[in-house]
């Protein structure tokens, strides 16, 4: 009986790893339709210091930040398919939060991070994710440190993941990196961080791209 009862409670703990694992690497990653707050959603994403390319054709927002290995993993594999299809990247990077006392962005992340909100400029962003994030050292481009406007836009940005993270909850959708929000061609409203495949695929479709 003992062995029979371990034997129950082993493919019970195999059953619940697999059930997470496919939940983790699948069901987590597929596009929400976000049916609640969309006005909200929108009005945040449309108001925040995004910078694009300025293609013509659908919007597709990603909020990342510099060293997100699934944001750039997504700007590498789809931002020149994406732009070919005439799909404007609108790209919103924060300088995260500090979490128990560490820095989590260094001062030239801040002050770069400052400028593309204030300046919008997408030939910045370009040069910026073109090189190494450890190497770069935003020569020219002028410090948070000490400029309370500039450090307010840092807050702002910060305060974006705060407000976006209970809207994407509601929707069973969790804010997780790259935050990816688009339009479907039938105007559906969805979202995911896309970092499969599957799920790429299915945003890419979305947008027009094969």
């Amino acid at each position: 009986m003992k062995k029979l009862i371990a034997g129950f409670v082993l493919l019970a703990v195999v059953a619940v790893a697999i059930l997470g694992a496919w939940w983790w690497f699948d069901v987590r990653q597929r596009p929400k339709v976000i049916t609640k707050n969309q006005a909200e959603i929108a009005r945040l994403l449309e108001t925040a210091g995004w910078v694009s390319p300025g293609r013509t054709g659908p919007r597709l927002y990603m909020v990342s930040y510099r060293d997100c290995a699934g944001c750039e993993q997504f700007r590498v594999d789809n931002f020149a398919d994406l732009h070919e299809a005439q799909v404007d990247t609108r790209v919103i990077v924060i300088a995260r939060t500090d979490l128990n006392g560490q820095a989590r962005s260094t001062p030239a992340e801040r002050a770069t991070v400052a400028e593309l909100w204030i300046g919008r400029s997408w030939p910045l962003y370009e040069r910026w994710t073109a090189e190494a994030a450890a190497t770069w050292t935003a020569v020219g481009i002028a410090p948070v440190e000490g400029d309370m406007a500039r450090t307010a836009v840092i807050e702002a940005g910060r305060g974006l993941e705060d407000r976006l993270t209970p809207l994407l909850k509601a929707n069973g959708a969790a804010f997780d990196y790259p935050v990816l929000v688009w339009w479907s061609a039938d105007g559906q409203m969805k979202t995911c961080a896309c970092t499969t495949k599957a799920s790429a695929k299915a945003l890419r479709r979305d947008l027009g791209v094969q």
